[in-house]
């Protein structure tokens, strides 16, 4: 499998995992869906992006998918950002920041190599 592929499939999975279950992939994440009732929807927008952009990015192909991968890139550098940030500033738990911003600099890097291929 292409990396761009992989990408797209995990894309999918983590996202469709928030759609399905957002508590549980708020806890996955190290938030606490029970004391900030608000998790699961954001839990559940996060999710139907990476559903999107897997979905896009699978069905595309030439020029189009490099875009795509360069889109991607660029929404998981600011979930990286968000996720320092947030952690910074107490906004989440710094566990729960760290983990973000790791995960989302792992998507970089992915989206990254695989425009080098």
């Amino acid at each position: 499998m292409d990396p761009i592929t992989g990408l797209a499939y995990g894309r999918i999975a983590v996202g469709t995992l928030s759609l399905l279950s957002p508590k549980l992939a708020a806890r996955l994440f190290f938030l606490d869906p029970g004391t900030n009732p608000q998790v699961p929807y954001v839990t559940r927008l996060f999710g139907s992006r990476e559903v999107a952009l897997g979905a896009i990015t699978l069905a595309s192909s030439g020029a189009a998918r490099e875009r795509l991968v360069q889109v991607g890139i660029a929404v998981d550098g600011a979930d990286m950002v968000t996720g320092v940030a947030a952690a910074s500033t107490g906004a989440v738990p710094k566990k729960a920041g760290i983990l973000m911003a790791v995960l989302a600099s792992g998507a970089v890097a992915s989206g990254v190599l695989s425009l080098s291929n």
